[in-house]
């Protein structure tokens, strides 16, 4: 092109440009891989002297490469690249090991190191097994601005993957804006329809890539987002004016170009406002790939071509003379051509021809060797192989997709402001997973949380099984429907049946539900009927709340759900109009709650290989040792579980008739004394709250029977804290015996009655008034002229008389209604064959003495089991998940997801050492002691806080902002017998908690 033309086109696209109001040109900045060294610019010219005119135009092609295909294939690919001299690959389908291989090989008979890229627009994942798999753009787009530095941190870490792997190019992003809905191949890969929005996301991925020595390839120049045609099989037609054209796609263009983005893809469109010759795609088009991209707005990086196999470009041009064409428009780099020999030969009969000059293509060949240079393959090393597929997926890539995911996150209803949700205990919960046949993560997760009954439906259920289902959720007044979508694409409509929406709105039209869509948010055009005059009732504007997650994976479902149950917040926009319900920028600001949320270490800055590897340690040892047959550890810092693993069997062996099964989470254990601390001490202090009861009183005030006693003036502050004089327990069953060992008149015999009505075994049962005889046991015990610590049972199982004398309501009773129902902690009860099955519940004790049988879901304390199995010292079954919502209510300072059931003042009481100097206890809780003794971990603050049970459970809170910890250990150390004490001489539940102090201050790696 002549000077005088470039001035004419350069004045023309000025005035155009004004005309349209577009963005008046400005300078480009210069890609970095164009600003080498003096050693990088020596290799880069060295190498390029050294190539023979047919060798250069062969650094310009790039073939298709994959990894999942024959030796044969495999054979055939080098030699191609070795025959023709070819610049690079771009790799397609495979695994990350069977890749590495394949490119070492190719590197390593290329006397040229070869460019290596990929179309990697979401990671590696988008094309390789076993790596890491990043948010559509889409979902990207619908972060707000404060979130793009993680877009950058994902082009990061993506970069540093890439080159792990020996990929030094990609093929991303994509800063088409999709204001076309129909669009079949963009769509959820742009980061939405506002152009500002793309460019500056699309901006931060950009810069993280090339950051980290990566170059990019934006994409799809000039913009393929208004587009209802795929290029991949036919040539679409952007029927737009140049002035819509500047106005809007190509601004993130401009806008990249100007910050010096490295590569440029063009794709194959017919656009007649740029180009009127007829079926020309743009690739092949020199008015856009020259005097639009380069001369205009100023682009000098690498331009590459789309692929050359699409049918966008073949349908008219066939190989070789389209690659010659998409030379001679200005291409530096042709990728997948489809017929290399034919390729080659067609250009060097171009330059014959005078189409195109050999000094056009010096030039191009030596732009692609200095950006082989700046990527390092001027001192090119192979692949190591050790710890690829590790090193591919580093576990700082899950945190980031679950920050990225939890910024996503949109709101589009929420009714009343239904979320999140609160008052746990006056709903009735079911989950209907549409489209999964089987329980689904956010299932799983929405059950953290609650008791929730779960449905799975899908569009091949059948009718009678929905009729099933519809009768059902007439018992619940929420519904929790979430819609899988396995499809993203608009072709299969998204994956969305006729039945699947169908079902959608018969549910939504219940008036109790919830939605989240799993899928395209496309698809929620699908499920507004805005023509359906006959049934608008059913239209899902009905839902009293809409999440919407845009994909479906593990972490959208897992952090729906804890949306939903406020763990997580919610400030996601749309960042396209769906219809005129939901339009670009809609979302509902959500803030949590206070509730737990699921996550990893990382998040709370703990390296979760150090932990995990110290815990299993700790408890792969008390296993071995059969200090335990099984446990469960749960582990929670600043209010997120990070740590949650079951462990060994319920049983050792099948001698006492059971199987071995595996231990699991939601297995349901005996608390023992950890029962004070979870029933009496929470019920006392919200009577201390409520003034009704006195800390400073004495027992006489409380217990009328006890006015006349030895224990009338104890006071209450020093009872629970163990320095009243009680005795440490009464064997209240063996006052049963006579001398020959019968039982005594009314005490116990083998079969139920009206007076025997209470079952302490399935052969067991005693008499109906024999509690009382306890309490008189107790009123009646000595106690003790010093006042000096002794661990005491005897006032805790008097709790729950004082809670109904000062309540009304039955101890049980008060404790579901006042915390656990509320709290979600719905498997802590007494007695828990009344509500669970016994494979949920972990066996304890062979009782020999007592019972004379295996004590499974009945607790194993003796005096708990002749009170009934209810008791303020023992009694209390549940998993370990749902104990932590109540220790975690208890370190928020009494507060709970919104909810404020301690105040924490009184909390602050209870907690703290009531007789500094003399006593480790505070009121009902432990606390570490000065020298170091007792239960406590080590590295417990003043302000820490627990228990242990002699079944072999532990609980430990530590507030202090340092630590900020809540942990819990259940197992059931005493199966089958209780005098195997190796959990205590091990110190395996303090040692696990002391890991996780370690865990924190050894932080990241």
């Amino acid at each position: 092109m002549t000077s005088r033309r470039s001035l004419f086109f350069a004045l023309f696209s000025f005035l155009l440009a004004a005309t349209s109001f577009a963005q008046t040109p400005t300078s480009a900045q210069k890609p970095a891989f164009l600003q080498l060294n003096d050693r990088q610019n020596r290799w880069a010219d060295s190498v390029f002297a050294a190539l023979t005119p047919d060798e250069r135009i062969g650094q310009l092609i790039m073939v298709a490469g994959y990894s999942n295909r024959t030796p044969v294939y495999e054979d055939s690919l080098v030699s191609l690249v070795r025959t023709n001299k070819l610049g690079g690959v771009v790799m397609f389908q495979g695994g990350p090991m069977r890749q590495a291989k394949l490119t070492n090989r190719l590197q390593a008979l290329s006397s040229v190191p070869l460019l290596i890229a990929m179309d990697a627009e979401w990671g590696l994942a988008m094309r390789l097994d076993s790596t890491v798999r990043y948010p559509y753009q889409m979902t990207l787009g619908a972060m707000s601005a404060g979130s793009d530095s993680l877009i950058y941190r994902m082009g990061a870490n993506l970069a540093k993957q890439a080159r792990r792997l020996g990929v030094h190019v990609n093929f991303a992003p994509s800063v088409d804006i999709n204001n076309n809905a129909n669009n079949p191949v963009i769509n959820f890969r742009s980061f939405g329809e506002n152009k500002y929005a793309v460019a500056r996301k699309a901006l931060a991925y950009v810069r993280g890539m090339q950051d980290n020595r990566l170059l990019t390839s934006i994409k799809h120049f000039p913009g393929h987002g208004d587009t209802g045609t795929d290029s991949h099989y036919d040539l679409p037609l952007i029927n737009k004016s140049r002035i819509d054209l500047d106005s809007l796609e190509l601004y993130p263009f401009r806008q990249l170009i100007n910050a010096g983005a490295a590569g440029v893809m063009v794709a194959h469109l017919s656009i007649p406002a740029l180009d009127t010759t007829r079926n020309l795609p743009s690739t092949l088009s020199p008015n856009i790939v020259t005097k639009l991209l380069k001369d205009e707005l100023g682009f000098q990086g690498l331009i590459f071509s789309d692929a050359m196999n699409m049918k966008g470009v073949t349908k008219f041009y066939p190989s070789g003379l389209a690659d010659r064409l998409g030379i001679e428009a200005g291409m530096d780099v042709l990728e997948f051509t489809e017929n290399v020999p034919l390729a080659i030969a067609q250009i060097k009969q171009a330059v014959v021809d005078g189409r195109v000059t050999q000094e056009s293509l010096d030039a191009r060949c030596l732009k692609v060797l200095r950006a082989k240079a700046w990527v390092g393959l001027n001192d090119y090393k192979p692949i190591m192989l050790d710890n690829l597929v590790q090193d591919l997926n580093p576990v700082q890539d899950e945190l980031l997709n679950r920050r990225m995911t939890e910024a996503s996150l949109t709101v589009l209803k929420n009714a009343q402001n239904i979320l999140p949700l609160q008052r746990l205990d006056t709903l009735r919960i079911a989950s209907i997973a549409i489209e999964a046949d089987q329980p689904t993560l956010f299932q799983k997760m929405a059950g953290n949380y609650t008791n929730v009954t779960h449905f799975n439906l899908t569009s091949k259920s059948a009718d009678s099984t929905i009729a099933q289902v519809r009768d059902s959720l007439k018992n619940y007044n929420l519904l929790l429907v979430d819609v899988h979508l396995n499809n993203i694409r608009p072709a299969s409509k998204y994956g969305l049946q006729a039945k699947t929406a169908g079902l959608v709105s018969e549910l939504v039209a219940t008036g109790k539900a919830v939605v989240t869509v799993f899928g395209n948010v496309y698809a929620l055009d699908k499920l507004t009927f805005p023509n359906d005059t006959v049934h608008t009732e059913r239209n899902i504007e009905q839902a009293r709340a809409i999440v919407m997650p845009y994909q479906l994976t593990n972490y959208t479902e897992e952090l729906a759900a804890q949306l939903i149950f406020g763990a997580i917040g919610a400030s996601g926009k749309l960042p396209v109009t769906v219809n005129q319900r939901f339009r670009l920028g809609d979302g509902i600001s959500i803030q949590p709650s206070g509730r737990l949320k699921y996550t990893i270490p990382e998040e709370v800055g703990i390296d979760g290989r150090y932990l995990a590897q110290k815990v299993d340690s700790l408890v792969n040892v008390g296993l071995t040792q059969k200090a335990f047959p099984g446990c469960v550890v749960q582990m929670a810092r600043n209010g997120k579980v990070i740590f949650r693993k079951a462990y060994g069997t319920h049983t050792y062996d099948a001698s006492l008739g059971i199987e071995p099964v595996p231990t699991k989470l939601d297995d349901l254990f005996d608390m023992a004394s950890v029962t004070k601390v979870s029933t009496s001490t929470p019920a006392l202090m919200k009577l201390v709250d409520e003034g009704k009861f006195n800390l400073d009183g004495v027992m006489g005030d409380y217990l009328p029977d006890f006015k006349k006693s030895n224990k009338a003036n104890l006071r209450w502050r020093d009872v629970l804290t163990h320095q009243a004089g009680l005795k440490a327990w009464i064997p209240f069953w063996m006052d049963t015996k006579e001398k020959d060992g019968s039982w005594k008149p009314r005490t116990f015999q083998a079969e139920r009655s009206a007076r025997y009505s209470i079952e302490v075994t399935d052969s067991l049962f005693e008499f109906r008034r024999y509690p009382r005889t306890i309490f008189e046991q107790i009123r009646d015990s000595p106690v003790s002229g010093k006042k000096e610590y002794v661990y005491s049972d005897l006032s805790f199982i008097l709790y729950p008389q004082i809670v109904k004398r000062l309540t009304g309501q039955p101890f049980e009773e008060f404790l579901k209604d006042t915390f656990y129902k509320s709290l979600g902690a719905t498997t802590l009860t007494f007695k828990p064959r009344r509500f669970y099955p016994l494979s949920r519940i972990v066996p304890t004790e062979y009782d020999s003495l007592f019972r004379k049988t295996l004590i499974w879901g009945r607790v194993h304390d003796e005096g708990a089991a002749m009170l009934d199995g209810l008791s303020g010292h023992a009694g209390l079954f549940g998993t370990a998940n749902d104990l932590m919502k109540l220790y975690e209510m208890y370190r928020q300072k009494g507060s709970y997801a919104g909810q404020q059931y301690i105040t924490s003042k009184t909390i602050a009481e209870f907690t703290r050492y009531q007789f500094p100097g003399q006593s480790r206890r505070g009121l009902g809780f432990d606390k570490p002691s000065t020298p170091y003794s007792g239960n406590a971990p080590r590295s417990g603050t003043e302000s820490s806080y627990g228990h242990s049970g002699f079944t072999g459970t532990f609980v430990w809170v530590d507030p202090d902002p340092a630590y900020n910890l809540t942990y819990i250990f259940l197992s059931n150390r005493v199966y089958p017998t209780r005098n195997n004490n190796k959990i205590s001489t091990l110190n395996t539940r303090t040692n696990v908690v002391e890991a996780l102090y370690q865990s924190i201050r050894h932080g990241m790696p």
